[in-house]
């Protein structure tokens, strides 16, 4: 019979308590007004883990500060945070999969079959999420808007740039503009002078061509690509 009153008397002490905290809580409220309150992350962990003992229909009577609602999406948004379905993908093979898709516009299949290579194996779906928040766009769209920079990164081992300039020059039929056609290889940065004429032709240019791709000893020889502004 002790037992029982002794209880009861903790019970409604305990609900003292709670009452004045509660007051206390409201006043607090009153005295910040229409102020939104701001918390850190800790200190949501902290309320939603309590709240969610209490549940719903506790936190009715004894919330001041935010409402049920938000304790309890505060509380989902940490079991969303710890348990997010899928163990999260090592930071090196985000890196990898960003820098296969800008370096070398590679599309999903690619860059899965890459990585496999070098011993990761992700889905497909897996590298479509990382690149959408990257805010890298699909392989298809990606190589329509190819920037020049990429370009030139892209092709530098085997890329030659070709240009002409003048030179006045007097000669016995008086002064005379010659055409200097020079090639330079990017990589290596060796020059070449491919021609010099007074009279350009196309019969002139076909010559140069030949003579810069030839098989023995073409300048061009290992260059895929030329440019000319």
């Amino acid at each position: 019979m002790l037992a029982v009153i002794v209880a009861g008397l903790f019970n409604e002490q305990q609900q003292l308590v709670i009452e004045y905290l509660g007051e206390e809580n409201r006043v607090l409220r009153e005295q910040f007004g229409k102020r939104r309150l701001k918390f850190t992350d800790k200190q949501r962990r902290r309320l939603a883990v309590r709240a969610k003992r209490l549940g719903r229909r506790v936190l009715r009577d004894v919330c001041c500060i935010v409402t049920p609602a938000t304790l309890l999406r505060w509380h989902r948004k940490l079991i969303a945070r710890k348990y997010d379905g899928r163990p999260r993908v090592m930071e090196h093979i985000r890196k990898l999969v960003v820098q296969m898709a800008t370096d070398n516009d590679c599309g999903y299949e690619r860059i899965v079959g890459e990585l496999k290579v070098l011993g990761h194996r992700v889905s497909s779906s897996t590298v479509a999420n990382i690149l959408h928040e990257q805010g890298i766009e699909p392989a298809p769209e990606r190589s329509k808007r190819t920037t020049w920079r990429k370009f030139l990164k892209r092709h530098w081992l085997v890329l030659a740039a070709t240009d002409f300039f003048t030179v006045e020059v007097w000669t016995s039929r008086g002064l005379t503009r010659f055409w200097v056609l020079f090639v330079i290889e990017l990589e290596s940065h060796k020059v070449e002078v491919a021609g010099i004429t007074s009279k350009l032709s196309d019969a002139w240019m076909q010559q140069v061509a030949r003579n810069l791709t030839d098989v023995f000893d073409g300048f061009l020889l290992h260059n895929r690509l030329v440019i000319h502004d």
